[in-house]
């Protein structure tokens, strides 16, 4: 895979979130495609601050966190702690909403819908990201981000830019 890739491919690659699939399709700029299972939010669908939902409409990923970290590596607040999780991280903190590997921050793009006052993603903070609750992957569990498996989190991170477009819809 080349290192670097022009505004005309950038704009051709895309991702699509469906809700009801619970699925992440990622579309290549040759029209291949490639689908991961998630989980999107326990609550369903909500564009709204504080309703736990996973926002509808058009994004951005507005910047990637988290290259070359380890596999399975912890961040706080969209940066690495330097732990790796485990069983010892797990069982200290049961309840945690874990967000490891990689992180994919989501912008909205629809004034109203998902960007600005009390629907904006970007301020949410929604993103895509890797858990450690992988078994639940295919089962609605967030609470309003898109989750995906370590090893997939990683893959699509690899293979996409910043400012790919994000479609997420029922």
């Amino acid at each position: 895979m080349p290192c670097c890739r022009s505004d005309s491919v950038l704009l051709m690659q895309k991702i699509h979130v469906s809700i009801r699939a619970q699925t992440l399709t990622l579309t290549e700029a040759d029209g291949s495609t490639r689908r991961y299972p998630v989980s999107t939010a326990r609550n369903g669908v909500g564009n709204r601050a504080g309703s736990g939902g996973t926002p509808l409409g058009l994004h951005r990923v507005r910047l990637k966190i988290g290259e070359n970290a380890p596999y399975q590596a912890v961040f706080v607040a969209r940066r690495a702690t330097g732990e790796v999780f485990g069983p010892e991280l797990a069982a200290r903190e049961p309840e945690r909403d874990w967000m490891l590997s990689r992180i994919m921050l989501l912008q909205g793009m629809e004034r109203g819908v998902n960007r600005g006052g009390d629907v904006d993603t970007l301020r949410r903070r929604v993103y895509i990201h890797g858990t450690m609750d992988e078994h639940l992957i295919g089962t609605p569990v967030s609470f309003g981000c898109v989750r995906m498996n370590n090893a997939d989190i990683i893959d699509l991170f690899d293979r996409v830019q910043n400012g790919i477009a994000v479609q997420i819809d029922n």
